[in-house]
């Protein structure tokens, strides 16, 4: 017997609902208040910490959810993933999500400095030459992670469709990306989490 297909407003709740318990997930485990120097040196009043639940069994199936939702728009992507470790649960969590909706996601990993043996590759995971990626980032503050990404990315031939984040700081990550000619995708910002 055939189960009737969701209605359209079926469907928008759910991806509501899902984007919903991941900033509530993000909200309560991976923001903390106090005194923190981020990576770009930059002083903040508060850190979020995505590898808190982009590595937990219950928010991990989330993120996958709602980042392939930011991404499908975008035509043509082979594969997904960034500059570890960060970018890594978040490129597996599109990869396993999109594998159980039929879709064709691969995702690599990019070391910060190519390996100093065996192959020497930068870019690890299946061959992005001439093919179409979205650069990932957990959380965004400057776009220096995705940018460094990008650089590795282009040296191996792969074609940047995009840079997509699961948290944006707004602190100057979207600028910095859309000037370097990418678009530029966030899924959550301060004001969903409550931070602004």
């Amino acid at each position: 017997m055939r189960r009737p297909l969701p209605s359209v407003a079926a469907t928008l709740d759910t991806v509501t609902d899902t984007r919903q318990q991941l900033i509530d997930h993000i909200a309560n485990e991976a923001v903390f208040h106090g005194d923190f120097t981020l990576t770009s040196g930059k002083k903040a009043s508060f850190y979020v910490d995505l590898r808190r639940v982009s590595l937990d069994h219950r928010v991990a199936p989330l993120i996958g959810r709602v980042m392939l939702d930011l991404i499908a728009e975008v035509p043509d992507v082979a594969a997904v993933g960034g500059l570890t470790m960060g970018a890594d649960p978040i490129a597996a969590a599109i990869l396993h999500q999109g594998a159980a909706r039929g879709l064709a996601y691969d995702a690599f990993v990019v070391r910060k400095e190519p390996k100093d043996h065996g192959r020497g590759r930068q870019v690890e995971g299946p061959d992005v030459q001439g093919k179409r990626v979205i650069v990932l980032e957990d959380t965004s503050t400057t776009g220096g992670s995705p940018l460094k990404a990008i650089e590795a990315l282009k040296r191996v031939g792969a074609e940047i469709a995009a840079v997509a984040v699961v948290v944006d700081r707004d602190t100057g990550a979207r600028e910095a990306i859309q000037a370097a000619g990418y678009p530029y995708l966030a899924a959550i910002g301060l004001d969903d989490l409550g931070l602004r």
